[in-house]
C-alpha cells in the first residue's frame, strides 16, 4: 500500500520547469508568458486550486489566485510571488504592463475570444505561446515518474484483487464500483477517469459506460481503468473471459496481444509516433480487421489522462526519452465483442513497463 499523501514536487524542480519556459521566450518573440490552463499552472508551480494563472517573465514569476486560495497557494507554490485577485489573467496582464509595452505569450488554444480581447485592452501585445508547456510536460522528471509508478502499482494491484471476485450475475456497474473502491483503499487519491467495464457485446464499444447488464458465462469482459496519485494518472486495460472461451475469442485476443507487442517493441527515443502506431496497426490490418481498430494506438499520460504525444497514424511528433505513453490497440466486432490490451510505459533506451500485470487471456 502506498502512502495517501504523496510528496509534492521539490521547489527546485518547479523552478527548473519555469526556467525552461523562460528560456523559450526569446524564440517566441515574447517578454513573458501568461499561463492560464490550470494543469499547466500546477505543473509549473505546484498550485492545485481551481482559479489561478501564472506570469513567467524575464526576472520574476507571479502566481495569481483569489482570496479562497491565499494560504493554499503560499504553501503549495514556493518560489513565486503571489497576487490575490479574482480575475487572475487580467490582473497578471496589468502587472506585466506596469513596466511599459511588453509582448506576452498566451495559449491561444485555451484563451477565449472574449478574454483575448480583454487582455489586449490592458496594454500588452499578445503573441502565441503555442503548445510549449504541454511539450515540456511530456518529458517527466524522476519525481513525476515515481508518482506514475505508484499510480500504476495501485491500479494493477486493485485489478488483481478484483478478478477472483468476478462471477456470473455481477453487473458492469457493480464491478466498476468495486474496482474503484479498491484503488481508493490502496492509496489512490481518486480514480483517474470513470472506469470502463464492458461485458459481452458491450465490449465491442470502445468507450462503453457501465450499465446494469450482468456478466454471463461466455462473455468477454473488458476493463479500462486507472488510479490517480499525486495528480498523476495510470491507464490500463485488460480483457478476460468468463468460462471456456470460444475459438473466435481466443483468436481475437491473440491478435490484439500480438499488435500490442509490436507497438511496445517499436517504442524508442527519436522514433516518430506514427511509426509506432503503424507497427501495431499493420498486424491488425494483415489479419483483415483494419476497420475494426478505429482509434489511435495511444497517448501520453501524466497530470492529464490524455496528453502529448498523441500516437496516431497521422501524428507528427517523435518520442522523447522519459516520456510515459500508453499502447492500447483494440479490435471491436459489433454485436459480438471486442478486445483491448493497454499498458502505460516509459520511453527510454530500455522501455519501462509500469502496468505490470499479465496480458495473457485470463479465464475466470
Amino acid at each position: 500500500m502506498h502512502p495517501r499523501r504523496p510528496q509534492p514536487a521539490p521547489p527546485e524542480a518547479l523552478a527548473a520547469r519555469r526556467d525552461r519556459v523562460r528560456a523559450a521566450l526569446p524564440g517566441l518573440g515574447a517578454d513573458a508568458a501568461l499561463v492560464t490552463r490550470l494543469v499547466d499552472v500546477r505543473y509549473l508551480t505546484g498550485f492545485t486550486g481551481s482559479n489561478g494563472a501564472l506570469l513567467v517573465g524575464a526576472g520574476r514569476d507571479v502566481l495569481a489566485t483569489d482570496g479562497r486560495y491565499r494560504t493554499q497557494a503560499a504553501e503549495e507554490a514556493p518560489g513565486v510571488e503571489l497576487l490575490v485577485q479574482r480575475a487572475v489573467a487580467l490582473a497578471l496582464a496589468r502587472e506585466a504592463a506596469r513596466g511599459g509595452r511588453v509582448r506576452v505569450a498566451v495559449d491561444e488554444q485555451h484563451v477565449t475570444v472574449a478574454l483575448h480581447r480583454e487582455l489586449a485592452g490592458t496594454g500588452v501585445d499578445l503573441v502565441a505561446l503555442g503548445p510549449l508547456v504541454q511539450g515540456l510536460r511530456s518529458v517527466k522528471d524522476e519525481h513525476e515518474l515515481a508518482l506514475l509508478r505508484a499510480a500504476c502499482a495501485i491500479s494493477t494491484q486493485a485489478l488483481e484483487q478484483l478478478l477472483p471476485t468476478v462471477a456470473p450475475g455481477r453487473s458492469e456497474r457493480d464491478i466498476a464500483l468495486d474496482l474503484e473502491s479498491r484503488m481508493l483503499a490502496l492509496g489512490a487519491e481518486a480514480v483517474g477517469f470513470p472506469s470502463i467495464v464492458a461485458t459481452g457485446p458491450h465490449s465491442a464499444v470502445p468507450h462503453h459506460r457501465p450499465t446494469d447488464r450482468q456478466v454471463a458465462r461466455g462473455d468477454l469482459l473488458k476493463i479500462d481503468f486507472g488510479a490517480r496519485y499525486g495528480g498523476y494518472h495510470a491507464d490500463c486495460t485488460r480483457t478476460v473471459v468468463l468460462g471456456e472461451p470460444a475459438a473466435w475469442q481466443r483468436d481475437l485476443h491473440a491478435l490484439v496481444h500480438e499488435a500490442q507487442r509490436a507497438g511496445r517493441e517499436a517504442l524508442a527515443p527519436g522514433v516518430p509516433v506514427a511509426d509506432v502506431d503503424r507497427a501495431a496497426r499493420r498486424v491488425v490490418e494483415e489479419a483483415g480487421h483494419g476497420e475494426d481498430f478505429p482509434h489511435g494506438l495511444g497517448h501520453g499520460v501524466g497530470l492529464e489522462i490524455h496528453e502529448a504525444p498523441m500516437m496516431g497514424y497521422d501524428a507528427e511528433a517523435r518520442l522523447a526519452d522519459r516520456t510515459p505513453v500508453t499502447v492500447e490497440p483494440g479490435v471491436y466486432l459489433a454485436g459480438r465483442g471486442g478486445v483491448r490490451i493497454e499498458d502505460t510505459l516509459v520511453v527510454g533506451a530500455t522501455t519501462e513497463l509500469l502496468t505490470a500485470t499479465t496480458r495473457e487471456l485470463l479465464v475466470l
